[in-house]
């Protein structure tokens, strides 16, 4: 049985736009659900959004989870062993050793795709994304989202909520009713979600034909998934205090899949700087990997690409190196 709740958005929120379609509004219905399971997502109906919903969602913000509770604690904790300001120059030798141990914690998700695919049914164009994502890179219930879309090659716009947020959490507020994450909404089935478990559940059945989650993957995360958070000692998961308060002009690409220890230190500094990107997942076996090709010329990740100033790079140190020279407060 599930236990859900409901509620019509008379107008979409507001969502920074990515400008990889025409489309970029969230549907004018979501869905808020604490299910366990989705034998049919369609079969939810929707109700309309009662007069007294934001002292409701005034409430739901006071109350937190453990899971939001114990980050609560440890981020002071880790920002004391975290090198401090993340924009200065750093050991990649230690960055590059952390970063290997906590691929290594969670070396059995987020690295291939299980998805079966034939030559012909490669991705060769940049294709709509139905799926947006709400999420900070250190949270261990977001990578276990991160690391469903690897293994179903999913692509997602993904935007970062730090903590000290000056955009998404406000989205995610909004549109869901409280400051929660990972937040997931599907434009195609007008459908949005919290809980990981609930979000990665959902996944498989609506893009998994017919797979149920990989061995351990929702089991795992209480154990190991708390690894990668401890070992990068917190990184991607506080806004860094000079970054711009506003949205890039255009879409930034990042191909990854979420394993790799180097795209993960990229996706840190993306979080960081709370700056929404196309995530292309390329996990072994992916569809996407004649695209990355086209684009790189190398099927090693990652690679990013800032279309609006033609800037791309597979080096994460020159990539680290631009995205905190080019969206700090002080040169935007």
């Amino acid at each position: 049985m599930s236990l859900c709740s409901n509620s019509l958005h008379h107008s979409p929120p507001s969502i920074p736009p990515i400008l990889l379609s025409s489309s970029t509004n969230t549907p004018f219905s979501t869905l808020k659900c604490n299910s366990r399971g989705f034998s049919n997502p369609n079969k939810f109906g929707i109700l309309a959004k009662s007069a007294d919903s934001d002292a409701q969602q005034q409430t739901t913000l006071k109350q937190s989870t453990p899971s939001t509770s114990l980050l609560s604690i440890l981020c002071p904790l880790l920002k004391l062993f975290s090198g401090g300001d993340p924009s200065r120059q750093r050991n990649f030798t230690l960055e590059a050793a952390t970063s290997s141990l906590a691929s290594l914690s969670r070396f059995a998700w987020g690295s291939n795709s299980v998805v079966e695919t034939s030559p012909n049914e490669e991705i060769t164009g940049n294709l709509p994304v139905s799926l947006q994502l709400f999420e900070f890179e250190a949270c261990p219930f977001c990578r276990r989202v991160r690391e469903a879309m690897t293994e179903l090659d999913l692509s997602a716009e993904v935007y970062p909520c730090p903590k000290g947020s000056v955009r998404h959490r406000e989205v995610v507020r909004r549109s869901g009713g409280k400051e929660q994450f990972p937040f997931l909404i599907d434009r195609d089935s007008g459908i949005s979600l919290y809980e990981s478990g609930d979000i990665v559940k959902y996944l498989f059945e609506r893009y998994g034909d017919g797979r149920s989650p990989s061995s351990g993957l929702l089991e795992s995360t209480i154990f190991t998934g708390w690894m990668p958070t401890l070992l990068r000692a917190g990184r991607g998961m506080t806004l860094w205090e000079r970054s711009t308060p506003d949205p890039p002009p255009g879409k930034l690409e990042l191909f990854s899949f979420e394993n790799n220890p180097y795209a993960r230190i990229v996706r840190e500094a993306l979080c960081e700087l709370e700056l929404p990107y196309i995530l292309q997942n390329v996990g072994e076996g992916s569809r996407r990997m004649k695209l990355l090709l086209d684009a790189s010329g190398s099927k090693e990740v990652p690679y990013f690409v800032d279309h609006s100033t033609g800037f791309q790079s597979g080096d994460h140190k020159m990539i680290l190196q631009y995205l905190f020279k080019t969206y700090s407060a002080a040169t935007v």
